[in-house]
């Protein structure tokens, strides 16, 4: 897995260094390691909100962690189809071309 506390540094600490500080020390560094759910079950429920809430510019990356966190690729998408009848046809749509590039890339098949 790749190291969750440099990622917001490598990829905006040059112009928001502050954000990128809170977002490596606070959400990934303490946050994602309160002991009260799993990694697992912490990405379920992160792609599950950025799915209901259209938020597709950081699905890919949560997706890809949730694949690292064990979450399997039949899990998503049964994730995804459960939303589309909560947060709507497009969103569940629009995640769905996510993930299925999410799976190419990462190798993830059927």
């Amino acid at each position: 897995m790749s190291d969750p506390t440099h990622t917001a540094r490598k990829a905006f600490g040059d112009i928001a260094p502050a954000l990128a500080e809170y977002t490596d020390t606070v959400l990934f560094g303490e946050v994602w390691e309160r002991p009260g759910l799993s990694p697992r079950d912490r990405s379920l429920v992160t792609v599950a909100s950025l799915v209901s809430l259209y938020r597709s510019n950081e699905l890919s990356f949560h997706l890809k962690k949730a694949l690292e966190n064990g979450v399997r690729r039949d899990e998503l998408v049964e994730l995804i189809t459960h939303l589309a009848f909560y947060s709507g046809w497009p969103t569940a749509s629009t995640a769905l071309a996510i993930a299925r590039r999410v799976f190419e890339e990462a190798g993830v098949e059927s």
